[in-house]
């Protein structure tokens, strides 16, 4: 069996208990990083136990033994932060257990996508999840057309290096668009930089550089 566990996004009190109780039982731990992992087993005091690496520069490499594994034991796959899957290669482990008939059963949790949106004060009826921001101006100005058209909230994530650029080419395309930066979610420098692009971006330019995990959030309502 493989239990998909959300681990906190920042603060270390984000976890549920249920997911500290399956982290215990789990006969071992698949994980992004495995150093950040043993941090946050030692900080739940949960007994050391077999990590095996998940990641980008490894996952094909180690998939079909951690395939094998499941077959015969329960494993708990962790990201560095929030709820494995979500734009990182996570989902390829579910889709071959899938293949498999290997149960995949969800511990919820922390989310910096969700989290961003439930208190941006943009709407939230609807909205499109597109992991990083592309990088080019054509491909963001097709999403961004695209959230527009269906009336959704898009909810992104960029680089603390790129933000600058990525809001200024908003505030320059689409200026009627409002823009919600939450940067460090639930940590000790959290921050909303909300309201129109123009303001947003005017806002940013005034810092030297911005620092931390950003999720980004534009509405067209």
């Amino acid at each position: 069996m493989l239990y998909i566990v959300a681990t906190p996004i920042g603060n270390l009190q984000d976890i549920t208990l249920r997911a500290i109780e399956i982290l215990k039982a789990a006969d071992f731990i698949i994980a992004e990083n495995p150093r950040n992992s043993l941090k946050l087993l030692k900080h739940y005091a949960i007994p050391s136990k077999k990590i095996v690496q998940f990641a980008e520069h490894n996952e094909h490499k180690v998939l079909p033994t951690i395939i094998s594994q499941l077959s015969t034991g329960d494993g708990a796959l962790i990201t560095d932060a929030g709820t494995p899957g979500i734009s990182d290669p996570g989902f390829r482990l579910v889709r071959a257990c899938v293949e498999k008939e290997i149960k995949v059963v969800p511990i919820p949790g922390p989310d910096s996508a969700t989290a961003a949106l439930s208190a941006s004060g943009l709407p939230t009826d609807r909205f499109l999840f597109v992991g990083f921001l592309p990088r080019k101006k054509t491909a963001l100005g097709k999403i961004l057309s695209l959230a527009k058209d269906t009336e959704s909230t898009l909810v992104g994530f960029d680089s603390p290096f790129r933000i600058k650029k990525t809001v200024e080419l908003i505030a320059k395309n689409f200026p009627e668009s409002k823009i919600v930066v939450a940067r460090e979610l639930t940590k000790i420098y959290e921050e909303f930089i909300r309201g129109t692009a123009v303001e947003v971006a005017t806002e940013l330019l005034k810092r030297d550089n911005v620092k931390g995990e950003i999720t980004i959030l534009i509405s067209f309502k």
